[in-house]
Formats: C-alpha cells, sequence, structure tokens
C-alpha cells in the first residue's frame, strides 16, 4: 500500500504576517498623525523669545479656514477648553501682554506651580487714587477671564498693592500709604470677582504700602516701579511657599 505524502506545512502562514504587518503600519501611521498638530500658541510664545524684533512667526503650518466642529467625531470626547491645564495659564497670559502691546508696563512670570503678574504704574489707577480707570477694565477683563478657564486648577488668587515713597528722605504718611495701597488691591479683586468665573473665596488683596519696593526711591524710574499691583496665581496642591521666596525668583531679590 502506497503511503500519503504528509501535508505541507506553512500553507497560508504568510498571510497571518502580511496582516499583521499592515495592522502595524496603520498603527504607526495613526499614531504620526495625533502628534503631527503643533501647540500654535506656544509655538510662537517660544518664538518670539528668540526673535523679539520679528513682526511675524514662520515655519508655523495651521488651517486658517478650520471652523470649530470641523473635526468633530460622533461618539467622541468631548471638546477641551481653551485652557484645560494650569501650565497653558502662564502662556495664554503671556499672549494677553503681547496682543494689549503692555510689554512695558506688565510682565508676566511662572514657575513650579505658580504665575505671576505685574502691573506697573498707570495700568490701573491715576497718581494717588484707587479708583479704577475705564481703560484699565477691560485689561483686567482679559485677565480675569482667562484665569476662569483653569478656575479649578487654582489654589489662591492673591492680589498685592503697592505704592512708592514720594519724597526719598521722608517715609509716607502711614494712614495714607497703607489705605491706598489696600484700597487698590480690593478694587482689583472686586472687580475680577465681577468679571470672571472665579470662587470669590480664593481670591485675597493686600496692601504693603511701600515696605516692599524692587526699586530705590531716589529716581522717578524707581519710584515708578514700586507703584505697582501685582497678582500672585499658585495651583492647586502646590507647595506653599512665602511671598520672598516668589519675589526671589521673579526680581531676584
Amino acid at each position: 500500500m502506497k503511503k500519503r505524502q504528509p501535508a505541507a506545512e506553512g500553507g497560508a502562514n504568510w498571510m497571518d504576517t502580511y496582516g499583521d504587518m499592515v495592522t502595524l503600519l496603520l498603527c504607526f501611521f495613526v499614531l504620526l498623525y495625533s502628534i503631527s498638530s503643533v501647540d500654535q500658541q506656544k509655538w510662537e510664545i517660544i518664538v518670539k523669545s528668540f526673535n523679539p524684533g520679528a513682526d511675524s512667526v514662520s515655519q508655523i503650518v495651521t488651517d486658517s479656514d478650520l471652523k470649530e466642529g470641523d473635526n468633530d467625531v460622533e461618539g467622541g470626547m468631548d471638546k477641551p477648553k481653551m485652557i484645560d491645564d494650569f501650565e497653558d495659564l502662564y502662556y495664554t497670559l503671556q499672549e494677553l501682554v503681547q496682543q494689549q502691546n503692555m510689554g512695558d508696563s506688565v510682565s508676566v512670570e511662572g514657575g513650579e506651580g505658580f504665575a505671576f503678574i505685574t502691573f506697573q504704574d498707570m495700568v490701573f489707577f491715576d497718581g494717588d487714587s484707587s479708583v479704577l480707570r475705564d481703560d484699565g477694565k477691560p485689561i483686567l477683563q482679559a485677565f480675569g477671564q482667562a484665569m476662569s478657564g483653569v478656575s479649578d486648577s487654582i489654589e489662591q488668587i492673591q492680589v498685592l498693592g503697592h505704592t512708592s515713597q514720594g519724597d526719598p528722605t521722608v517715609p509716607n504718611e502711614a494712614h495714607t500709604d497703607r489705605l491706598l495701597s489696600a484700597e487698590r488691591s480690593a478694587e482689583v479683586v472686586a472687580y475680577l470677582q465681577q468679571v470672571s468665573d472665579i470662587d470669590p473665596a480664593k481670591m485675597v488683596s493686600s496692601g504693603f504700602g511701600q515696605f516692599r519696593p524692587i526699586a530705590g526711591f531716589d529716581t522717578p524710574e524707581g519710584r515708578a516701579k514700586n507703584r505697582r499691583v501685582e497678582i500672585l496665581i499658585t495651583r492647586t496642591g502646590a507647595v506653599e511657599q512665602n511671598l520672598d521666596t516668589y519675589y526671589n525668583q521673579i526680581y531676584g531679590q
């Protein structure tokens, strides 16, 4: 009796290998597509930091015709907020300063778990006045709306008011000096409360008078720097630091 020849092995195994390869390639291209988008806001700030004099930012691909909802997928996740992370708040505030051309009068600094805004001299108040200027209200409203985007991530917002010693040799009158700085910080907090969605319990106002200077009193330029309003924003869960520690990081004092 003739023996039956054994069946050839490996019949369609090459199709399994081919199918696996195609699946891996598909996953690879999906991964490439998912990381191909550029955060334009962060990119512009980074590029402008290296090219302060540049009128525009090039070498960035954006779809200027893209409209809200164009990329929505049925059954997908909800669209994220414009600011969905506390760290993005720093970049948003920086962009606000650039858009408003306030680089000479407003500075935004950041560190681990905090953002620090300094409004110099006449942005919000006239000399010896605690009445919020009309042209300062839209600026404060824009900053308040930006902070509202990360309200849940904010532990506290401290508004700090400061005056300057008018005569380098004579300290300010104590009552007027302290009251003016306190009223200015309170005015800023009250307006922020009106124009933002931030929990009022998270906002604190403090007045330091002339006693937290960041420059000397002997020149007009130094006195102008000392007249300021600061906003210190701390992230929920961040390590709490005293004000001197923040000042050392921001002003180098």
